[in-house]
C-alpha cells in the first residue's frame, strides 16, 4: 500500500507540473494524455485499497515522506495517513477526477488555452488528496489552502470575462473568512494538546469534555470553542448557510469545474474534516448541536432558493448547497458514517447530474436558460437517460420493504432516519426540516427536467440562441445566467417563435462525443448501485470504520427502529414535489405564473437567494470600500505621500529651482560673490585674531 499511495498523491502534481511548464510546448494532445492518464492510473490504484477494507482485509497505515518541521514543543513529519476515512475520500476524488479529465476532452476541445486548464484539475487533485491523507492539521491546512487557490484559479480560468475574475475573487474572499476560523481552530488545539498530531488529538479529546478555557475575557467550554472555530472553516469550504454566497456564482467556471469542485471534492471538505475530527466534536455537545442547525437549515434555505431559478447550473448549484446541509446534519446528530455515506453517494449522482447539465449547454450552443430548451429527450437521448438516472437519485426514489433504489435513497433516507432516530428535540427538527427540502428537491429536480427535455421546443430557430452563437461570444464560454428582470415563471412569454422547424437558421441541438458520454455512463452506474452496494458497510459495519471516525452503535440500531412512516416519508415526499412538477410545467403551463402574480414577493425573495448578497454588500462590502476610499484618500494621498515621496520630491522641486536662479552663468557676479566671500573669510580671521 506504501508504494501506491505515493502514487496517487504525487502523480497528479506531476502530471500538473509536466501540463503546466510544457503548455503550449507540448501542445493540447499531450498535456491532455499525461493529465488523464496520471488521474486514471490513480484512480485503478485507489479502489483496491478502498475494496481492501470493505472486505476487511486491508488496514490502517501511515507512510511516511519527510521530516517537515521542528520548532520547540512543536514537530511534525509530512506523512500520509490512510485508513477507511481516506479510502472513501480516495476513490471518490481520483474516480471523479479521471471522468471529468476523461469529459473535458469533448468540453473543452475548443478552448485555445487546454494545458492550463488540465493542469489546474490535475493540481486541484494533489490538494484534494494532499487534505484527505492529513496525518497532522498543519498538513491537511496546507491540502485545505490548496484546494482554495485551485478553485479560484479554475473558477477564473476564463479571465476574460468580468464575471468569472469576480467570481473568483468572491470565492477567494468568502473562504479567507471561513479559513480564519480554521487557523484559530488550529492554533488552539496546538495550544491545549500541546501537538498537531491527529491521532494523538483526537486520542486525548474525550479527556478535555467539560473542561473550560478563558476567551476575550469569558470562560467557555475548551472542546466547543475549539470545534466550532474548526467548524466555521467548514462552513466556508462547505458553502454552509451564511458562507454559502460564493458557491451558485462559482459557476461561472467551466461545467467540468463545477462537477469537480462544486459537486463531489472540494465542497465536502468540510464534513472529511467535522468526521475526520469526531471524537472532538463528541465530547463538544454545543458544537454539536450548531453543526445541526446549520446542517438543517442551510439543507432548507438551498432547497427553497433552488425552486425558482432558470440556469440549469445554478439549480444544481443550490442543489449541491442542500445535499451538504444533509451531511452536515448528519454528522451534527453523531452519524458521522451515514454522512459518510451521503457524501460518497452523492459525488456519483450530483457530478452526473453537472456533466448532463454540460452536455445539454454544449448541445444547446452554451445556452443554460432552461427556458430556452424543451422536448431534448429525442434530440439528445443519451444525456437524457444520464440526467434522468441522476434525477431519480437525488430524489431518492427506492421502495423500503422491496429493499430497492437508487443511490439518493440509501443515503438521504439514513440520513433522515438517524436525525430522528436520534431523539433530541433538535434532530426531530432537522427530520422535518429535511423531509420538507427532500420534497422541494424533487419539485426542482423534475421542473429541471420537465423544463429541459419534455414540453415543446422552445430553442432553433431562435433569435435568443442565434444571438448567443453570433453576438461575438466566445464560444467557449459559458452563456450569462438570465438578468433579474426574467425572473418571472411564465415559461412561455419569452420563448422565441418560431419554434424549430417553422422558419431557417435555427440552431439544432446535438449529441455529445463520445469522451463526454463515457463519463456519464460511468457515474450512471454509480448513481443507480452505489448505495446498493455499499449501504451495508458504511452504516452497519463499526469493523469497516475502524478508528478512523467515531462510530455510534446505539444510533444505528435507533436509525433502523424508527417508525415506518419515517422510513416511507422520502418517498412520499418525492411523490408529492414530482406531482406537483409535473402540474406546473406539464399539465398546466400557466401555474406558474400565476403563482408568482398572487405571491411577488415570496418569489422575489427566493429568486434573490434571501437577499443575502445584498445584505452583505450593504453590510460589509460598501462599509469595506468607503472605509478603503478615506485611508486611500486621506491617509495615503493626504499625510505618506504628501509629506512622505511626493513631499520630498516637492522640496527638492523647490531646492532646484533656487538652485537654477543662482547658476546664472554671468561671470561678473561669480567674481562678485567670490570677492565677497573672500573679503567675508578674512574679516573672520582679523577679528578672530584681534581677540
Amino acid at each position: 500500500m506504501s508504494s501506491s499511495i505515493l502514487i496517487i498523491v504525487f502523480l497528479p502534481l506531476l502530471a500538473a507540473i509536466v501540463a503546466g511548464l510544457g503548455n503550449r510546448m507540448l501542445g493540447n494532445f499531450v498535456s491532455k494524455l499525461v493529465t488523464t492518464g496520471a488521474l486514471f492510473v490513480a484512480c485503478a490504484l485507489s479502489w483496491p485499497i478502498f475494496l481492501g477494507f470493505v472486505g476487511g482485509t486491508a488496514t490502517s497505515e501511515v507512510v511516511p515522506v519527510l521530516q517537515w518541521v521542528q520548532s520547540g514543543t512543536m514537530s511534525f513529519d509530512w506523512a500520509l495517513r490512510v485508513d477507511t476515512l481516506t479510502a472513501v475520500m480516495l476513490v471518490v476524488i481520483t474516480t471523479v477526477s479521471a471522468l471529468v479529465h476523461l469529459y473535458s476532452w469533448g468540453y473543452m476541445d475548443e478552448d485555445p488555452d487546454q494545458p492550463r486548464f488540465f493542469a489546474y484539475l490535475s493540481l486541484f487533485t494533489f490538494a484534494m488528496l494532499m487534505l484527505v491523507t492529513a496525518d497532522n492539521l498543519v498538513q491537511m491546512f496546507f491540502g485545505w489552502e490548496g484546494v482554495g487557490l485551485a478553485s479560484y484559479l479554475l473558477i477564473g480560468f476564463w479571465f476574460k470575462k468580468p464575471s468569472a475574475n469576480a467570481a473568483a475573487i468572491k470565492a477567494f474572499v468568502v473562504n479567507r473568512v471561513g479559513d480564519l476560523g480554521f487557523m484559530l481552530g488550529i492554533f488552539g488545539t496546538f495550544l491545549v494538546f500541546g501537538t498537531l498530531s491527529i491521532p494523538e488529538i483526537l486520542e486525548a479529546a474525550p479527556g478535555m469534555a467539560g473542561s473550560t478555557v478563558g476567551f476575550f475575557g469569558a470562560t467557555v467550554d475548551t472542546m466547543d470553542l475549539l470545534c466550532i472555530l474548526l467548524f466555521i472553516g467548514a462552513m466556508g469550504k462547505s458553502a454552509q448557510l451564511g458562507l454559502h454566497t460564493w458557491l451558485p456564482d462559482a459557476m461561472e467556471g467551466p461545467t467540468p469545474v463545477s462537477a469537480l469542485i462544486h459537486a463531489a471534492t472540494m465542497v465536502t471538505a468540510g464534513v472529511f474534516m467535522v468526521c475526520r475530527l469526531s471524537p472532538m466534536f463528541e465530547a463538544a455537545p454545543t458544537a454539536l448541536a450548531l453543526v445541526t442547525f446549520v446542517g438543517a437549515a442551510t439543507c432548507i434555505f438551498a432547497a427553497t432558493v433552488g425552486t425558482t431559478q432558470w440556469d440549469i447550473k445554478r439549480v444544481i448549484a443550490y442543489s449541491t448547497c442542500s445535499q451538504l446541509g444533509y451531511m452536515f446534519f448528519a454528522a451534527g446528530v453523531g452519524a458521522y458514517g451515514v454522512a459518510m455515506f451521503h457524501l460518497f453517494t452523492h459525488a456519483f449522482f450530483k457530478a452526473l447530474l453537472f456533466l448532463g447539465a454540460g452536455s445539454v449547454i454544449h448541445a444547446m450552443h452554451h445556452e443554460q436558460d432552461m427556458r430556452y430548451y424543451g422536448g431534448l429527450r429525442k434530440e439528445i437521448p443519451f444525456t437524457f437517460w444520464a440526467m434522468m438516472f441522476g434525477t431519480l437519485a437525488i430524489t431518492g426514489v427506492g421502495v423500503y420493504h422491496l429493499h430497492v433504489g437508487f443511490a439518493g435513497f440509501w443515503s438521504k433516507d439514513a440520513v433522515l432516519e438517524a436525525a430522528f432516530g436520534r431523539g433530541t428535540e433538535l434532530g426531530q427538527v432537522a427530520f422535518f426540516l429535511g423531509a420538507l427540502a427532500a420534497l422541494l428537491t424533487s419539485f426542482y429536480s423534475w421542473r429541471l427536467m420537465f423544463l429541459t427535455f419534455w414540453g415543446k421546443p422552445r430553442w432553433a430557430a431562435s433569435e435568443h440562441i442565434s444571438h448567443a452563437v453570433h453576438d461575438g461570444h466566445d464560444d467557449s464560454e459559458d452563456h450569462n445566467p438570465p438578468k433579474q428582470e426574467d425572473a418571472g415563471e411564465d415559461v412561455t412569454h419569452s420563448v422565441p417563435s418560431p419554434a424549430y422547424g417553422a422558419g431557417t437558421g435555427g440552431y439544432h441541438p446535438h449529441e455529445s462525443g463520445l469522451t463526454m458520454l463515457i463519463p456519464l455512463g460511468i457515474l450512471s452506474l454509480g448513481a443507480i448501485f452505489a448505495g446498493q452496494f455499499f449501504a451495508g458497510p458504511f452504516i452497519d459495519d463499526a469493523a469497516f470504520w475502524g478508528e478512523s471516525i467515531f462510530y455510534n452503535e446505539n444510533l444505528v440500531h435507533a436509525l433502523h427502529a424508527v417508525p415506518y412512516w419515517v422510513k416511507y416519508t422520502p418517498l412520499v415526499v418525492m411523490l408529492v414535489g414530482l406531482f406537483f412538477a409535473w402540474l406546473a410545467y406539464l399539465k398546466d403551463t400557466t401555474i406558474p405564473a400565476t403563482f408568482v402574480k398572487q405571491f411577488r414577493l415570496l418569489h422575489a425573495f427566493l429568486f434573490n437567494k434571501w437577499y443575502f448578497d445584498e445584505v452583505y454588500d450593504k453590510i460589509f462590502v460598501k462599509p469595506a470600500f468607503w472605509l478603503g476610499r478615506k485611508f486611500w484618500k486621506i491617509g495615503d494621498e493626504g499625510i505618506i505621500d504628501r509629506f512622505g515621496p511626493n513631499g520630498a520630491a516637492s522640496a527638492v522641486m523647490r531646492g532646484s529651482g533656487v538652485a537654477r536662479r543662482v547658476q546664472s552663468g554671468s561671470l561678473n557676479l561669480y567674481a562678485l560673490v567670490m570677492l565677497a566671500g573672500l573679503v567675508a573669510a578674512i574679516s573672520w580671521i582679523i577679528s578672530q585674531g584681534a581677540n
